[in-house]
This record gives structure tokens, sequence and C-alpha cells, in this order.
């Protein structure tokens, strides 16, 4: 039998390498911005086109290079970081591994030119599936030009896997953002598709967080410091009432180089202890500077994991330090000693949601929480009464005010246990809405229907996240929604990131109802919002709730328009809490009903739950 195995050619094998390096277009920016840094630079521009699978330019005015570096940049495993494998452990520089550029040219149509200082004539490279096509003498400024170009063009597989515009872009971003906050002595500039996203001039570290998570967050900053013998900890975090339910505003740095680690970012949720809503993650941009000796960055080929020789240690100190931030700025919680916390007639949560809605501008349907007691008492005790004397020919009624109610009329005739389908469900349950009692409502969250057989139990927020996402579907296809015109139009500032990704969608969020356009920079005019949502909706805040829940969703294999219908109606949809009128009720129900699948929200969450009278009746024996 003839010999089976062999050595792969050079090129296959740098394809497969490529896999580990190169993952997508923004796996090429952060090897190409790091790069740039570790050559020295002070300025770094980022020219990005179609989401960077048509181009990804990185432009520095560093050291450069010689014609024979440049040439041996291309090969696999050739640096100028390390000579030994003792270096690993006192690395100072990005880079080290020498995989990049190798990897990147055996995947993409690659072009440097780079020049030294002391050299009059610089040298242009063109580099395709890992051969070098051209070599020769140019004239080019200081520092190395480096343009990748029609990304996976030899690997179509990969290439399909790429997502839509808007997910690469923001991961792209988030590479950007990460280089560019550990390096606030270089300046940077982004552009794409000719549009200047970032222009972050050289300057200190509270310069460059507001100028890439915006002006919102400068007020909402807290410096963050301590030195210790084995560790020092420098940078910000956010006041308590500042978080987002989305990530991508919490940013750990060691030695300068971005981590990923959820066991230090629960040290510093830790040290927030009751003061975040569940769910939620507060910004913070944290340094971490350590004796290199005593982590590990070669454990992953993106380096953004890293070992800690005392992992217990660095989560102690990280915590202590957000802690005594948060203290010395007066913000961790105080004691009250003009109310007892434990008698307060207000529920906690209730508290938390009436703060939350005031800050956001939103209506707040609480009602104080001793009337809440009443109401549920009253209505409890009217259901007792109502059972006792059932059968027995008596009817119970309320007083509220001046006018009495009657008693409803009373419970129809235990039925037999069935499976309902949609159909079935619209059908009977139309058929029994002229002899059915009124719906109502159970702590403003659930909704009571009767039907011939029983009763829905439906969940408000969840049945209006269904009809609006429907809604949303259809006028993302055919049927734009009505915009309701606003008297005086409204500037919104957002940040650079969230001004890319609106750009993006724009075209959609206006077919939503939506009346926006740009206004240069990252501002943007708001005409007009859908007409469906009222008179009383505050702009601003949708649309980053919208743009937030978007961000969150990139995660999930959605579409465009989908995962903006989603977003839309996650945002638009009647809260917890929100009083309706029996009139309201009902409407929702006949929309709910009318729905193409009414069973189930957008997120998956169940819209109702049916209840037969013989399920009821077991429950009592």
């Amino acid at each position: 039998m003839a010999d089976v195995i062999q050595l792969l050619p050079e090129n296959v094998a740098n394809q497969i390498a490529a896999g580990e390096v190169v993952q997508r277009p923004s796996s090429v920016v952060k090897e190409l911005l790091e790069n740039a840094v570790d050559a020295g630079a002070t300025q770094v521009r980022l020219i990005i086109r179609d989401a960077g699978k048509v181009l990804i330019q990185v432009i520095d005015n560093g050291c450069g290079m010689s014609e024979t570096d440049a040439r041996m940049s291309f090969e696999r495993h050739a640096t100028s970081k390390i000579r030994d494998a003792k270096d690993l452990f006192s690395i100072k520089t990005m880079g080290f591994r020498g995989e990049a550029l190798a990897s990147i040219a055996a995947v993409a149509q690659v072009e440097m030119r780079t020049r030294r200082a002391i050299d009059e004539l610089g040298v242009r490279l063109v580099v395709e599936d890992s051969s070098v096509k051209i070599q020769e003498a140019c004239q080019t400024p200081q520092g190395t030009s480096l343009a990748v170009k029609n990304l996976f063009y030899n690997v179509p597989a990969r290439r399909n896997f790429l997502k839509a515009d808007p997910v690469e872009m923001r991961h792209i971003i988030d590479e950007f953002q990460r280089v560019a906050m550990a390096n606030v002595d270089v300046f940077f500039s982004f552009h794409q598709n000719d549009v200047e996203i970032f222009h972050l001039p050289a300057g200190n570290l509270r310069q460059r967080v507001v100028k890439i998570f915006g002006e919102a967050v400068n007020k909402k900053l807290v410096p963050a410091q301590e030195e210790m013998e084995v560790l020092n900890i420098t940078g910000f975090v956010g006041k308590p009432d500042y978080y987002k339910k989305t990530r991508g505003e919490q940013l750990f740095f060691v030695n300068k180089r971005f981590i990923k680690s959820s066991y230090l970012h629960q040290a510093v949720v830790s040290a927030y202890e009751d003061m975040l809503p569940a769910d939620n993650h507060p910004l913070y941009v944290l340094f971490l500077d350590i004796d290199p000796a005593s982590i590990d960055i070669n454990v992953h080929p993106t380096k953004q994991e890293i070992k800690f020789d005392d992992d217990k240690m660095v989560y102690n100190y990280l915590k202590v330090a957000v802690r005594h931030a948060l203290g010395s700025h007066n913000i961790t919680p105080t004691l009250d000693f003009e109310q007892e916390q434990a008698f307060s007639s207000t529920p906690i949560h209730q508290q938390r949601y009436r703060q939350d809605t005031a800050d956001q501008g939103q209506k707040n349907d609480y009602r104080p929480a001793r009337d809440l007691s009443d109401d549920k008492r009253q209505d409890d005790n009217l259901r007792n009464w109502q059972k006792l004397y059932e059968g027995m020919g008596l009817a119970v009624t309320r007083i509220e005010g001046e006018q009495e109610v009657p008693a409803p009329n009373e419970m129809p005739a235990v039925g037999t246990k069935r499976t309902v389908e949609v159909l079935e469900m619209d059908d009977e349950h139309e058929r029994f809405s002229k002899t059915q009692k009124e719906p109502y409502q159970i702590h403003g969250q659930y909704i009571v229907s009767h039907i011939k057989s029983g009763f829905f139990l439906i969940d408000q927020q969840a049945a209006s996240e269904r009809i609006l996402y429907e809604r949303f579907q259809e006028a993302l296809g055919n049927q734009p929604i009505a915009t309701q015109k606003s008297l005086f139009p409204k500037n919104i500032e957002l940040s650079p990131a969230d001004a890319a990704l609106l750009r993006e969608i724009l075209h959609d969020v206006n077919l939503l109802g939506f009346e926006i356009a740009e206004f240069g920079g990252n501002t943007f005019v708001v005409h007009g919002t859908p007409a469906d949502l009222g008179a009383n909706v505050q702009e601003e805040i949708l649309l980053e709730k919208v743009l937030e829940q978007y961000k969150s969703n990139l995660t999930m294999d959605l579409s465009t328009r989908d995962n903006l219908a989603r977003s839309m109606a996650r945002n638009a949809s009647l809260r917890r809490g929100h009083i309706l009128s029996v009139g309201e009720m009902t409407e929702l129900i006949d929309q709910l009903f009318a729905c193409t699948l009414p069973f189930s929200s957008p997120a998956g969450r169940k819209c109702f739950v049916q209840y037969d009278l013989e399920t009821v009746w077991k429950l009592f024996e």
C-alpha cells in the first residue's frame, strides 16, 4: 500500500493557519492596528469599504521597514518582537507570533507600501494567495500603508459565512475602539465608505472615553486608581445610574492589551452590589499594570485571553479599587435614618420602576403602593364572596364612589379539556365576545379574557410585542407606517458607533414611521415618529433603546429587517404596570388573535395561557 501522509503545499497550510487568526474583517483590523502601534506610530488611519469585505486599509507614520524586512514580514513565524521562548514572559508589544501578515496574505489580496526615515525610496509589495506578485521601489511617506482587498476571495465558503454589513461593522468598531482606547497618545481616524466615523486626537483617557462613547458619559465617569506593590489599577467606572442592557462599554486592559474576562467582569459587578438592576452592565475602562512575568498571554491566537499567576488576588484588588472609587465620590448607598426601610409602603421593585420611568420620561402608570394593596384586597374579597354565594342565586355588588357596579354573571358550566388550535381559539373568542364578561387586568401585567370553555391569561407586554412585531414586519415589506410630524424637529447626538449603526439602517428605520435625517457628524434630526406611538414618546430615549436592542440582537442569526422589527417591537410595546381601560384591553386581545402567530412574542415568551374549567375545577379538589 502506498504511503498516504504528505506535506501540505505552503499556500494550503497558510489558509488553514489563517482560520485561527483571520476569522472575519475585524480580525484583520485588529492585527493591522496593533502592528501600527508597535511600529511607534503617532498617527493611524483606518479606511473601510463595505464592512471590510472589499477593503481594509491602515496607514501609519511609524518606523517603516526596509525592503528585506517588508518581504520577510509575509513569511510565517517571522517577527521582530521576540528571539527565544523566554521572551514570551516579558512581552510589551501587541504582536509577537509573526503569523498575522502571512495569514492575511493567504486569504486576501494585499498591497504594502513602506519606507523608513533613512531611505529615499520605499518598497511596494503585492501579495496574493501567499505568493509575492510584485516587488518594486516606490515613492511613499515614512511609515507603512497596508491595503487588504477582497477578503476570502479564494475561500468562498468562508466569505459566505460572513454576516450582514451592520454586524461586521459592529465587530470592526469594537476592535478599533479597543486599540484606540489603549493608546490615548496616538491620533486615530476611521473612515467607512468615505464617511468619517471617528476622529480621535491625542489626549488623555477621559477625553478618549468621551470621544468614543459620546458626550453623555462625561458626567457619569468616576476615576478609579489603586497602587499596590504587585498591581496598579487606573481608569474610569460609570456611576450606578448609567447602565445598559448590552455589553460593549466594558473594557479591561492588562499592560495596555485588551482582554476578555468574565471572571474580572464579575469582580467589577460585585463591587456595585445592589446598585444595578439585574441583567444590566455598568460602564468601565480599567487598566491593570502588572509584571509581565506574572501573566501568560500566549494562550489563544487572538491574544485576548490571558492567565494570571494569582487570579483571586487580581479579583479582590479589582473589586476593592472599584468599591473605593464609588465610595470616594459618595455614590455607594447610605443609610436613611428618616425612614425605616423594612416598613416602607412602596416595594423596592416598584420604587426602581418609578425611578427608571421617571428618568426615561415614560408614563408612570403605577398607582401608589397603598392604593394597589387596597384595590387588590377589595378584588380578593369580592371574589371570595362570589365563590361563597355562587349557585345560591345571590349577587354580590361593589360600591365605587357613588356608583354601584353589578356583579358579574355566574360562571358557565364546567367543560371538558381539549386542545385548541389558533383558529379555533379565535372563533371561540369571537363567538363568546358578545356575552362574555369584560376583560380585566391583574397587577397591571396580565389580562383575563373569558371564553366559553374557560379563560385566557394574557401577558400584555408579550402580546403587545407580537402585535407590533408583525405590524413592523409588514411595514418593512411594503406598507410603511404613518409618521406623526413633530412641531419642532429635535437634534439627537449619538456616540460615533451608534451613529455609524444608524446610518446603516436609516432607510429601514424610516419605513417604521420615523422621519430621521443626517445633520452632520454624529448628529441626526428627528422630524417625526411613528403615529401609532402617540405624541408623548421621547424620540431620543426610544431611538437609543432601539439601537441598544438592535446591537444586543446582533449575536443572533437575524436579517437586518427582522432584527429591527424585533428591536422596535420590544421597546415600543406596552410595559408591565401600564393600566389599560376595558376598551384598550379588548382591542389588544382582538389584535393578538388576528396575528399570524399569536402564541408567543418574537423572543419566544408565551403571549397567553389557556385554562379550561375542568383544569381549574381540579385545583380545588
